[in-house]
């Protein structure tokens, strides 16, 4: 039987640009692009992993906001359940300190970068309200 794991991903956003983070070669789906964030502890919320995960990996903190997407796809090493939710950086500027490389990508744009498939509903959903912003 697989392992199921629950991971939150944070879409910050900044004016019309998201973070992307780029999976390094150690990680499983390396050079895949990602929202950063990451495991659930025991008794922590989604919100509440989310603001851990991203001082621990991008030595920032960001306000969580509303949730975007909850997507559960099929690995080879277990079946991951995605939470994302829009995030906006309150303190610090976000810094590499696991992944390959991080960038400001415009939200309607998304698409040009390969996306793990567990994030690309969030992706999807992310691109479709920029665009209708923009019209």
């Amino acid at each position: 039987m697989k392992k199921e794991i629950n991971v939150v991903g944070a879409i910050v956003v900044d004016g019309t640009k998201i973070l992307g983070a780029r999976r390094s070669s150690t990680m499983s789906l390396p050079g895949m692009w990602e929202f950063p964030g990451g495991k659930i502890e025991t008794g922590e919320t989604p919100r509440e992993a989310l603001v851990r995960e991203l001082q621990e990996e991008l030595l920032c903190t960001a306000e969580i906001g509303d949730e975007v997407a909850s997507t559960r796809h099929e690995y080879d090493f277990g079946f991951v359940t995605l939470t994302t939710f829009y995030s906006k950086l309150v303190d610090g500027e976000p810094r590499l300190t696991e992944h390959a490389e991080i960038r400001w990508i415009e939200a309607t744009a998304l698409n040009s970068v390969e996306w793990a498939p567990a994030d690309i509903p969030a992706v999807e959903k992310v691109v479709h309200d920029f665009s209708m912003i923009e019209e």
